[in-house]
């Protein structure tokens, strides 16, 4: 590839710069994973059994930052997969070896991450990022890398955009659905909900922003008017006060509040929004980027003893595929409890890098790349236990691989369609999924 030496270049500088910025913060954390992105975590030393023929992957994700607290929910899937995988013979003939990465919720962080597992790790494929922020500054990287890159839970509509001009030269896909879907599916509840006149206010940034444009145009086109459209509200993902924002994004008396947020700063955002008094009788709507059951802790009580959030309603992309209930059974065994939010889309895009270099029978980005969508969406037998398919593929069959957070179906922009689960929060601060809704 004709750009390939600048690229490395550009991406070893950024490297360099995100070592140095490492090295200012903490080189620990409570997860076990230094802030300069090395593997610390007793997970993942149980699956770095390295194998210089064997497939080697990275995982990108936050344990740390504005996202930590979602991240960490789906941080066990990757290393349970590779696990699941090594146990029923690797793939190729040989172990699968698995590169944990702490993006810190930072494009910055992110590149250097991206760019020491390409560059230095030399992995062929990538669960990553969560972030979209982060997933933009990393693509960038694994695309002229050739590094297949799939994101469990970027969903800014900015990845279909750029996949249909060909940016990512099929280098990139998600099992998480774009916003697109997410801010129908949200618009379609207020309205049904009775709300005419909503405002909004979002994380300035490719989820917040790409989100904010499709919830207005959907809503809109239900009838509804979004009080703020003229001036919209978007705060600086670096924000530690909110007094301004929460004050705009109320104004013009709304039945209810867009507010997509990530977790440490809209906290932040919705107690300044509560204490101005701005939020009394008007309808929060949240989505994805808040949905860990610490936030309504994370954001607290009022004066009356109350949490600030009751009441509050929103979407996540749910689960619902035909391996769910396996997957759900396997944590359970091996982990205790149950799955958190993107556990089981962060599971299928392990899953997907597995069975596309089998099928390619090489253990490189480009093999993935070229039959990543056989795998998810192809003509062949349906299978939902990872080992089966490797072995269908092993044996030269073709398999249409059924996930966990649902059937995956890879498209030629990298996205798939998911259903959304509906969840408030309770008097007592816990979080419930109360319904679910498909777009349409």
């Amino acid at each position: 590839m004709k750009k390939f030496s600048a690229a490395l270049s550009l991406s070893i500088a950024t490297l360099a710069a995100g070592f140095l910025l490492g090295a200012c913060g903490d080189s620990s954390n409570p997860n076990g994973t230094a802030n300069n992105g090395s593997t610390a975590t007793p997970a993942a030393n149980s699956t770095t059994t390295s194998s210089a023929k064997g497939l080697k992957i990275g995982s990108l994700l936050p344990t740390t930052g504005d996202l930590a607290s979602v991240g960490q929910q789906m941080l066990g899937s990757v290393p349970l997969l590779v696990d699941t995988v090594n146990a029923c013979g690797g793939v190729n003939g040989e172990p699968v070896t698995l590169v944990q990465v702490d993006d810190q919720t930072d494009p910055k962080a992110g590149a250097a991450g991206m760019t020491k597992l390409a560059t230095l790790d030399k992995v062929a494929g990538v669960v990553g990022s969560f972030a979209s922020s982060v997933s933009s500054a990393a693509v960038s990287i694994a695309t002229p890398n050739k590094v297949m890159l799939v994101s469990p839970g970027s969903t800014s509509p900015i990845f279909t955009e750029k996949a249909q001009k060909g940016d990512y030269k099929g280098f990139w896909a998600r099992t998480a659905p774009p916003d697109t879907y997410q801010a129908l599916a949200l618009a379609q509840l207020a309205r049904k909900k009775g709300f005419k006149r909503v405002s909004t206010v979002v994380i300035n940034n490719d989820y917040g922003v790409g989100f904010e444009k499709a919830f207005v145009q959907t809503f809109e086109k239900l009838g509804g008017t979004i009080v703020n459209k003229d001036k919209p509200v978007r705060y600086d993902p670096k924000a530690q006060t909110f007094d301004t924002e929460a004050a705009a994004a109320f104004a013009g008396k709304p039945d209810a509040v867009l507010a997509v947020l990530y977790a440490e700063t809209g906290s932040l955002f919705l107690k300044a929004a509560y204490q101005q008094g701005v939020a009394k009788g008007v309808q929060i709507l949240l989505t994805d980027g808040v949905k860990s059951p610490t936030f309504p802790e994370q954001v607290g009580k009022g004066g009356d003893g109350k949490y600030i959030l009751t009441g509050a309603i929103g979407t996540v992309p749910g689960s619902d595929g035909k391996a769910l209930e396996a997957f759900n059974k396997l944590w359970k065994d091996k982990k205790g409890g149950a799955p958190g939010e993107y556990a089981p889309q962060a599971w299928d895009a392990a899953a997907l890098l597995t069975l596309a270099a089998q099928a390619a029978k090489e253990n490189t980005g480009v093999g993935i790349a070229s039959k990543i969508r056989e795998v998810a969406d192809g003509p062949g037998t349906e299978v939902t236990d990872v080992c089966e398919g490797l072995k269908l593929l092993k044996d030269g069959k073709k398999i249409n691989y059924q996930g966990a957070s649902g059937n995956v179906d890879v498209d030629a922009n990298g996205d798939v369609v998911g259903v959304y689960d509906v969840w408030t929060v309770g008097d007592d601060g816990t979080i419930k999924v109360i319904d679910k809704v498909t777009p349409k």
